[in-house]
C-alpha cells in the first residue's frame, strides 16, 4: 500500500540560489491571493501539514531579513506580500491544514554548527519566537515548530544536535505546551539504528522526526531506502518517544547536485519512493510542493513547466491507488 503525501515544506526564499532558478524570483513577487491559491492547491491534494522552512535569513551580523513584521529585525524588501506568514496561517485555518513554524535562520544557514551552538543564534531566534507567537499564536492552524538546522547523522546524532533540539523544545513549551515539534535530519543512508541510537532517541525531546530519504540529492536510490526506514521503525518503536515520519525528496537537479536548478522528479521514481517508506512511517512529507508541483491553470504558478505534468501524474496516482 502506498501512503499519500500528507504535507510539504513551503518557503519565501530558497537559500540555495542556483537551486531556486525556476521559482525564487516568482515567489518573491507572490501576492496575498497567490499565496492563498498555493495553499488551496495543497489542500486539494488532501495534505494535512505545511512546514514553513524559514522565518528569517541571516547571512552575518550586518545583513539579515525576516518575513514578518518584526520590532527587532529588518523585514525583507524582496517579498511583495505584506504578511505572507499571516496569509498562509489564515488560509490554512480555512483549509484545515496544520502549520509548523520555523525557528530559523537567525545565523548563517549554511553554518549549521554555529546555529546549533552559538548563544547569539539562540538569543536572536528566541526573540523572534516570542514575536511570532504574539503575532500568530491565535491561529488554530499554528500547530507547532520546526527546527531547520540540519546536522548530518553520521552513524549517530551529534550530541550538540540533541542539545540544540531539546533547548528549542524547552523554549517552545514555555510559549505554549500544546505546540508540537518537528525535525528533518539527513544522513539517513549512513545511520546506525542500534541500541545506542535508541538511547539517543530517548533523550531527544521532539514529537516528530521526518528523515530525509536522500534520493533527490543522489546519496542513495529509491530501491535502497526501504531498508533504512525498516531499521528506523524498529529503533523508534523501542525508544517509544518521537514518531517516525519521512521527508521524501520530490526533486532532481538540472545539472550538478546543489549547484543547479531543482526540477520535478518523474512519477515512476516518486511512486517507488512512496512504496519504500509507506510501510514504516506514520506520515509522509515532501520537499517540496512549491516549484515541483503546479495545478493546471493556477494563478500561483512557480517552477519548471514539467511541474504541471508532475501534479497531474501524482493526482492520478493517488486517485487510482488501492488502500
Amino acid at each position: 500500500m502506498i501512503k499519500k503525501i500528507n504535507g510539504t515544506w513551503l518557503e519565501f526564499h530558497h537559500l540555495g540560489i542556483p537551486e531556486g532558478k525556476y521559482f525564487n524570483p516568482i515567489i518573491h513577487d507572490f501576492s496575498e491571493q497567490q499565496w492563498r491559491a498555493k495553499v488551496q492547491e495543497i489542500a486539494e491534494l488532501k495534505m494535512k501539514y505545511i512546514v514553513i522552512m524559514e522565518t528569517a535569513n541571516f547571512d552575518d551580523d550586518k545583513y539579515h531579513e525576516c518575513y514578518f513584521n518584526s520590532k527587532h529585525y529588518e523585514k525583507s524588501r524582496e517579498i511583495k506580500c505584506e504578511d505572507p506568514i499571516g496569509v498562509i496561517l489564515d488560509e490554512c485555518e480555512k483549509c484545515n491544514i496544520k502549520v509548523f513554524m520555523s525557528v530559523g535562520f537567525y545565523s548563517n544557514w549554511w553554518k549549521t554548527f554555529d546555529n546549533m551552538t552559538h548563544e547569539s543564534a539562540f538569543n536572536r531566534a528566541f526573540l523572534a519566537m516570542d514575536e511570532l507567537h504574539q503575532l500568530y499564536g491565535h491561529y488554530k492552524s499554528f500547530y507547532g515548530w520546526y527546527y531547520p538546522d540540519e546536522s548530518e547523522i553520521s552513524y549517530y546524532m551529534d550530541e550538540e544536535f540533541i542539545t540544540y533540539c531539546n533547548r528549542y523544545t524547552k523554549k517552545v513549551k514555555s510559549l505554549d505546551p500544546k505546540y508540537k515539534t518537528l525535525i528533518a535530519p539527513y544522513g539517513t543512508c549512513k545511520l546506525c539504528a542500534d541500541d545506542h541510537y535508541v538511547e539517543q532517541l530517548k533523550r531527544l525531546d521532539v514529537d516528530f522526526v521526518a528523515y530525509q530519504d536522500e534520493v533527490g540529492v543522489k546519496k542513495t536510490t529509491e530501491d535502497k531506502t526501504a531498508a533504512f526506514y525498516a531499521s528506523l521503525k524498529k529503533a523508534h518503536d523501542k525508544a517509544n518517544k518521537s514518531r517516525l515520519w519521512a521527508d521524501v525528496e520530490v526533486f532532481t537537479f538540472e545539472g550538478d547536485v546543489y549547484k543547479s536548478a531543482l526540477l520535478p522528479a518523474n512519477i515512476e521514481r516518486l511512486k517507488k519512493q512512496l512504496e519504500a517508506v509507506s510501510p514504516y512511517v506514520d506520515e509522509i512529507l515532501i520537499f517540496e510542493y512549491q516549484g515541483m508541483f503546479n495545478k493546471p491553470g493556477t494563478i500561483a504558478f512557480c517552477g519548471h513547466p514539467d511541474s504541471i505534468k508532475f501534479y497531474n501524474d501524482y493526482k492520478s496516482l493517488i486517485n487510482n491507488k488501492k488502500d
